[in-house]
């Protein structure tokens, strides 16, 4: 069993820490409850935008010295944007973590978006959409999203779009990080043999002086799915489909059930009903899987494949007949057990990383005010009942509520 304490700095900013005695890594992040949902048509694309500025100057360093500082010491510094959260965050030797809370807090608050910084990183962005376009499994999944989300920020890319990346000023990150900072909604997570002592004293040091901040603006929720399907012909020559819907929010008491529910039918494993149906049975695709995301007030549930174009309408009509077993058969005493099981290898497997596990923390905090323990997790997992199952899966794949794209070539 993992322990983690949680200190909460007069600032509003929390600091979680789960001491581990057997590593001579640190891994360390300031997770920020801000993303791409935050932003409107008209800036879509600037909290991608700020995490690549985040690195290219601050008011005491400049870009080099900010990726020079951790990785001349062998250790590593990166960050990532998604719907709802901004992480950076850092791993390195356990000796110098006192330099990495220095840095991140640094990088976080004290970036000053230099104007010539701005012009290099706006072509650096664009490369990167150029790469995306590339690669019909990423835009696969955002087109999806902009499917089962139409007219909502949750839909939009997080990449933003060439129109809003070419026309951003220095102004407009300054102003959307003063709109949406909130200091309650910060969170500095790390694991490592550090004592939880030494993380405060850090942390006061270096992030006790960060003035406290509320953020005014209350995210928009998403209350309009409407089942949709979408065609998109692309220069590819694989079909690519996504099928699913909106789904269960991370409250919702659904949820974790929904996650077995889910890891059955098209999970990792190889013994997934989605890959014995299509893969070993017919050899339709290489890889298929399902997925449920879920949000602060809603949650998205995704199929996703591709196969030749000539076996597309086959596949998916073999999607359909599992998805129909599961709302008219029950599991059977052991296909729940088994199902159980497996969901809890994979669990616990993803505990061994630390990194993980801090993030994860990180998380947990932000979302729902407290760090879930691998033993309450399993404790829902082993109370899920094939009722339950069989309850989820007739209100989740109704055939009548899900959206298909389909994304084939071009002729």
């Amino acid at each position: 069993m993992r322990k983690y304490e949680i200190h909460t700095l007069k600032n509003g900013i929390r600091v979680v820490h789960n001491q581990v005695t057997s590593t001579k890594i640190v891994h360390c992040g300031i997770m920020l409850d801000v993303g791409s949902r935050d932003e409107d048509i008209t800036n879509q694309g600037i909290a991608h935008f700020w995490e690549h500025m985040a690195f290219k100057g601050t008011r005491k360093r400049k870009s080099f010295h900010i990726l020079n500082r951790l990785e001349s010491l062998g250790g590593e510094l990166n960050a990532f944007t998604d719907k709802e959260k901004i992480l950076f965050y850092a791993s390195l030797r356990d000796e110098y973590f006192e330099r990495a809370v220095e840095l991140l807090a640094d990088i976080t608050f004290d970036s000053i978006f230099p104007k010539e910084q701005i012009e290099k990183e706006r072509h650096v962005i664009l490369e990167e959409m150029s790469m995306y376009y590339d690669d019909p499994e990423d835009s696969l999944q955002d087109e999806f999203d902009a499917t089962v989300f139409s007219g909502h920020s949750l839909g939009m890319n997080i990449l933003g779009s060439q129109k809003t990346v070419n026309g951003f000023k220095r102004r407009d990150f300054t102003s959307f990080v003063k709109k949406h900072l909130d200091t309650r909604k910060i969170v500095f997570s790390s694991v490592g043999n550090v004592s939880m002592e030494v993380v405060v004293r850090l942390a006061e040091k270096y992030l006790g002086h960060v003035p406290a901040s509320k953020s005014l603006v209350k995210r928009k929720k998403f209350t309009s799915y409407k089942p949709k399907e979408v065609v998109l012909t692309r220069d590819v020559k694989q079909a690519r489909c996504a099928i699913g819907r909106e789904s269960y929010k991370l409250s919702d008491e659904k949820r974790s059930p929904f996650y077995m529910l889910t890891s059955i039918l098209g999970g990792s494993g190889m013994n997934s009903r989605l890959n014995l149906a299509l893969r070993e049975k017919y050899g339709f695709v290489y890889s298929i899987g399902s997925h449920f995301v879920p949000f602060t007030d809603t949650g998205l549930f995704v199929i996703s494949f591709g196969t030749d174009p000539s076996q597309l309408k086959r596949s998916i009509e073999l999607i359909k007949a599992e998805l129909k077993k599961l709302c008219d058969e029950p599991l059977g005493i052991k296909q729940l057990a088994s199902g159980k099981e497996q969901l809890l290898g994979h669990l616990a497997m993803a505990q061994e990383s630390n990194i993980s596990f801090m993030m994860m923390m990180a998380r947990n905090l932000l979302d729902l005010g407290t760090v879930l323990s691998f033993e309450e997790i399993q404790d829902r997992v082993r109370n899920t009942t094939s009722a339950t199952l069989q309850m989820l899966a007739n209100e989740m794949f109704d055939p009548k509520k899900l959206s298909y794209l389909m994304m084939v070539p071009k002729q």
